[in-house]
């Protein structure tokens, strides 16, 4: 990865450098966090980490945002959060971007949707294997935490958490897209991993977010066995949520 908020070498130290580098980081791998998190998990002053996330938001690299809240709202203003921006993220492994695009764009144009549907199918079918034996392998209960594990090897910085309030499910949340910039330009390649992740854990899923549609994180909803989908949310089916129904 290039450094990222990198100012004229002789302005910022090495050690300065590789925090900053440490902050941006966090956020690609937990997704939006607050200044308290960034704080606990890299081990630093709540002070040290806003003098990093300011020069990260002064050069492009992080924005601010409300942090969303799940189910009733407490008292008080919400905390702020710090996300990647798209800038963020070209540091982060994306230099095959418009390559990935114009080869999509040819596909479109000479065979028609339908054949990039097809070849996001079989994007995902060429590494379905390793990730069936991963599945298969893992108790029921743990499957989500399994896929999110396999997902993370292949640099998406995938979690599995339990869903927020009332629902009885899971959410698999992938702090980092690879081809982010590609999938806003052509959703089918959400649709087919979406589509690939309801084959795995043999169950609907629904995505309700995801980063190519300008969200944090890439965020999955997965019920549990016997549960349907939290009717709070947009029932779109498995071949539709990559369209960001939340």
């Amino acid at each position: 990865m290039k450094n990222v908020g990198e100012a004229p070498q002789e302005e910022l130290a090495t050690g300065e450098r590789s925090t900053r580098n440490r902050v941006a980081r966090s956020v690609l791998d937990h997704g939006p966090s607050t200044v308290a998190d960034l704080a606990k998990r890299l081990g630093l002053t709540q002070a040290a980490v806003r003098r990093h996330l300011d020069a990260l938001v002064s050069d492009g690299v992080v924005e601010a945002r409300e942090q969303r809240v799940y189910g009733a709202r407490t008292r008080g203003r919400p905390a702020k959060v710090f996300a990647l921006t798209d800038c963020g993220r070209d540091a982060f492994d994306q230099s095959y971007d418009k390559l990935a695009a114009d080869a999509l764009q040819w596909i479109a144009e000479t065979s028609g949707d339908e054949a990039v549907v097809a070849f996001a199918r079989a994007r995902i079918a060429a590494q379905s294997e390793a990730y069936r034996s991963v599945i298969e392998a893992a108790d029921p209960e743990a499957r989500t935490k399994a896929l999110a594990k396999a997902l993370s090897a292949d640099g998406y910085a995938a979690t599995a958490r339990s869903a927020p309030g009332p629902q009885q499910g899971e959410q698999l949340c992938q702090h980092h897209c690879p081809v982010a910039h590609v999938a806003e330009q052509y959703p089918q390649l959400c649709e087919a991993e979406t589509e690939f992740f309801s084959s795995l854990l043999g169950t609907h899923v629904q995505r309700l977010a995801t980063i190519a549609h300008g969200d944090g994180v890439c965020t999955t909803y997965i019920p549990r066995s016997g549960h349907s989908a939290p009717q709070t949310i947009n029932s779109a089916s498995a071949s539709t949520a990559g369209r960001n129904p939340a």
